[in-house]
């Protein structure tokens, strides 16, 4: 099956979910109309671009059929415009080849991120505090937003943990790489002989699961409630406001105090214990197709050290594409995109070059 053969035939399935999400049947079934809207809109930018390939395509006839006229004038004119609509052609077929390679289906979703200080101590709570931020300022930056589920501040202002959610078009997308090790090389405020330490910070981004896709049984559930510790007002730690939430089936636990309300305690730890399932599921069918195709760049697991970041030489290091910038104290302010989108084109060249 050529390109082209695979574009029309996947203009035909948007026309075809097109009609389906105005039928009133579909519409009554809430699961069945939230996937096949998903669906629509995933292929919606590849209709678009395909489009505008053949009204292209149309063009460039015309122009050559222009070169054949009488007319001196008209034939400059054409000699003139074609090569910038060639050029174009050729980018366009570029973009389509990429807009067919498989998809990601998690690519669209809000992205449940989770930021841990390692080994280092203090000094590795401070970094993840900085990551945290780094991670705010880049949602900033694109239009998204982030709500804090669940925090473990220290006193010298890190974080033993900080678990947030980040909600935009394309966050997982983007914040997918970000996954595994983060290594930090510094002199710690409490070093006192100037040494550089080398400390660690683990983050790990998951999909936003929705209520449809992973239901939660009352009976598979285990909830206590307690007295909030830690840092807070008075009325979060002398109030049972706090909330653990057992999976009993996977055993997962998920506790949240950060508000003052139980019920909304609660529904951040629902929230975030969706998405550790819903992730566990995705890794599980992951390692069964392992063997068989590489479908990102790096396992994205938590023992992988993805980036250095290196104060004392201005520098940040991403491992998995040897790019190196002296830009720290930009990307510590949410300056990403260099990295990501070097992450993106590297995934994107291993999958053109796979489907030949």
């Amino acid at each position: 099956m050529t390109m082209f053969d695979r574009l029309a035939e996947v203009e035909r399935r948007y026309e075809e979910l097109e009609r389906l999400v105005s039928d009133p049947a579909v519409l009554a079934d809430r699961r069945r109309y939230v996937a096949l809207a998903k669906e629509r809109a995933q292929l919606e930018e590849t209709v678009t671009r395909w489009r505008e390939r053949r009204r292209l395509a149309d063009d460039i006839e015309q122009h050559r059929e222009l070169l054949r006229e009488k007319d001196d004038e008209l034939r400059e004119l054409a000699k003139d415009e074609l090569p910038a609509l060639e050029a174009r052609l050729a980018e366009l077929d570029l973009t389509l080849r990429r807009l067919l390679l498989p998809k990601d289906p998690n690519d669209e979703r809000n992205t449940v991120l989770e930021i841990r200080a390692g080994t280092g101590g203090e000094e590795a709570s401070l970094f993840a505090a900085e990551l945290f931020r780094m991670y705010s300022r880049y949602a900033e930056r694109q239009g998204w937003r982030v709500e804090v589920l669940s925090s473990s501040p220290t006193g010298l202002g890190g974080f033993k943990e900080a678990i947030a959610l980040v909600q935009g078009k394309g966050a997982f997308s983007r914040l997918k790489f970000e996954g595994g090790v983060h290594r930090v090389q510094r002199v710690p405020v409490t070093e006192t002989q100037g040494r550089i330490h080398t400390s660690a910070v683990t983050v790990a981004v998951l999909p936003e699961a929705e209520d449809v896709e992973v239901e939660l049984d009352d009976k598979d559930l285990r909830i206590d409630v307690f007295r909030s510790s830690g840092p807070g007002g008075q009325s979060v730690n002398t109030t049972d406001s706090a909330v653990r939430v057992t999976h009993l089936p996977s055993g997962l636990v998920v506790t949240c105090q950060d508000e003052k309300s139980q019920h909304k305690n609660k529904a951040k730890a629902l929230k975030i214990l969706r998405a550790r399932l819903l992730e566990r599921a995705r890794q599980e069918q992951q390692s069964e197709i392992a063997a068989n195709r590489r479908a990102m760049v790096g396992s994205g697991d938590r023992s992988e050290k993805i980036r250095t970041y290196n104060f004392p030489q201005n520098r940040v290091t991403d491992h998995r594409v040897n790019l190196t910038l002296h830009q720290l104290e930009r990307i510590l302010d949410g300056d990403i995109d260099a990295i990501v989108d070097a992450l993106v084109t590297q995934q994107q060249a291993e999958a053109l070059q796979a489907a030949g």
